[in-house]
């Protein structure tokens, strides 16, 4: 049933309009499948979102108050652009990388933690300085070296078995968005032979391993397999050539859709939570694209930019698509997977838990006593940028973190569980993050006059101002709070405790 009317403080009462190119298509899309989108998100949504999506954090009440009150017609596309420069970015997108190249140093990946730190620190530097795509992919495709000093060569340690079959598993889950469980033999023989000649060599230092271009190798059980790209075309790849370097050239050739069109995808599931071929790894011929025409026009955009990750992430972001509000104007599964509505989901555990820890002004310890040396992390570095996925803890795991050892997108859980709503309304942990916070006892002292207070806190945990029923409901409860009871608190908790806190929308 379609919405009449706006619904405050979610969305704004106009109807969406294009804002350019994709758009157009995207629209055309819904108009000829006779779907009518959400309206646009308000301000206050999203602020929060942008925040969240490029850089896995909540605005602070500052930063969420000014935006809001920014009469800029720019001011979307200006934050989008602050936003990029934040060392959070490159954390939380090398997060993301992170959980798709299995960089972990323990049991079954065991990189150790030296090389986990390198290779970390390489896809975090490749995040920030916006490094081209198909270079980011040919490097760690075809690079040689010492796993502590050619980070990228960690690519072929980061699996559970360094063989053939494991590598072109690895290549075609990250670079073709395809899961080859599902494949002809044949055709995975084939992606595998690029892959006989890799050699792994120890040295001296202690875990380190060198991996190489071994032209003596022998193939084993793929002796009589040729190398053959995965759209059927045997390769020509000469005696004294690395066939890893044929391999890349035919993936990152401009007229290649595969590589494009796998990235552009997972990308678009990044942001808004749902691939255009979805499950965003799965893509294969009887999985076809929700809008095929969406799909095609980001490929031909992405290869056009010179595989420019930041533009394409830009060109999303930027879009009345992507700035919908939540609540659908069609039937809500429908308008879900057609992108007609903003995609509502939960929280990473990682996210979460930097959240709670910037809003009450506390922090976290993570350690590792295993493998050694022992790794502890400092109190202050936030759980997004974490490097190492065997560094846990039992609220991480609780909310789904990925243990990545596959690699595939599905390995995170965002389902939500009796226990974690358990944990955030009952547990000792949360419970102490509050009570002893600075920051919210200022906020939750209410006074006579607690209207002020009570905008404070709807800023700092929804990053809005709160409705006049909002407002009237707090300030009512805060001047008729029972004996005994802090009412600030109370409200503070009911907000910590909302889906409006812990959910993307």
């Amino acid at each position: 049933m379609i919405q009449t009317r706006a619904i405050t403080p979610f969305e704004v009462d106009a109807e969406p309009r294009p804002l350019g190119p994709m758009d157009e298509v995207v629209f055309a899309h819904w108009k000829k499948a006779g779907i009518v989108p959400a309206r646009p998100c308000s301000d206050g949504v999203f602020v929060r979102r942008v925040f969240l999506d490029l850089t896995g954090t909540l605005p602070t009440a500052r930063e969420a108050r000014e935006f809001i009150q920014n009469d800029s017609k720019t001011k979307r596309a200006d934050l989008v652009e602050q936003l990029f420069e934040r060392e959070a970015y490159a954390d939380y997108w090398a997060l993301r990388w992170s959980d798709i190249l299995r960089i972990k140093a323990e049991f079954p990946i065991n990189l150790w933690p030296n090389a986990v730190q390198a290779y970390h620190r390489w896809v975090r530097d490749a995040v920030k300085q916006n490094m081209p795509y198909d270079r980011f992919a040919r490097l760690l495709i075809t690079s040689s070296g010492s796993n502590f000093r050619v980070p990228p060569v960690n690519f072929y340690r980061a699996m559970q078995s360094k063989d053939p079959l494991s590598m072109a598993e690895a290549f075609a889950r990250v670079f073709l968005g395809e899961r080859t469980d599902k494949w002809p033999r044949s055709r995975l023989n084939g992606l595998a032979a690029f892959f006989t000649k890799v050699g792994f060599k120890k040295t001296l230092e202690w875990k380190e391993e060198i991996v190489f271009f071994d032209p003596t190798k022998d193939p084993g059980a793929l002796k009589a397999a040729a190398p053959t790209f995965p759209d059927g075309k045997r390769a020509t790849v000469p005696q004294d050539r690395d066939p890893r370097t044929v391999l890349a050239s035919w993936l990152t050739a401009p007229g290649n859709p595969w590589f494009a069109r796998a990235a552009v995808n997972r990308l678009w599931f990044w942001l808004l939570g749902r691939g255009i071929v979805h499950e965003p790894d799965d893509m294969r011929r009887d999985n076809p694209p929700t809008i095929p025409t969406l799909l095609t026009w980001l490929e031909k955009a992405f290869v056009k930019s010179g595989w420019d990750v930041r533009a394409l992430c830009r060109t999303v972001v930027n879009s009345a698509t992507y700035q919908l509000s939540a609540i659908p104007r069609a039937d809500p599964a429908r308008a879900e997977a057609n992108f007609a509505s903003y995609p509502v989901r939960r929280l990473e555990a990682e996210v979460l838990a930097d959240a709670l820890n910037q809003i009450t002004g506390s922090t976290e310890s993570y350690s590792s006593q295993i493998p050694e040396p022992f790794t502890f992390i400092p109190e202050r570095q936030r759980s997004i940028a974490l490097a190492d996925g065997s560094i846990s803890s039992s609220f991480l795991e609780m909310f789904g973190r990925p243990a990545r050892d596959t690699g595939t997108l599905t390995e995170r859980n965002n389902k939500v569980s009796a226990a974690q709503r358990l944990h955030m309304i009952n547990s000792s942990h949360v419970q102490r993050k509050l009570q002893q916070s600075q920051a919210i006892r200022s906020m939750t002292r209410l006074g006579r006059q607690p209207r002020e207070s009570i905008v404070a806190l709807y800023l700092t945990f929804l990053s809005r101002l709160p409705t006049a029923e909002e407002a009237a409901t707090a300030v009512k409860y805060a001047q008729q709070g029972g004996v005994g009871r802090d009412p600030g608190m109370d409200i503070a908790w009911a907000l910590l405790n909302s889906s409006e806190f812990s959910f993307r929308h």
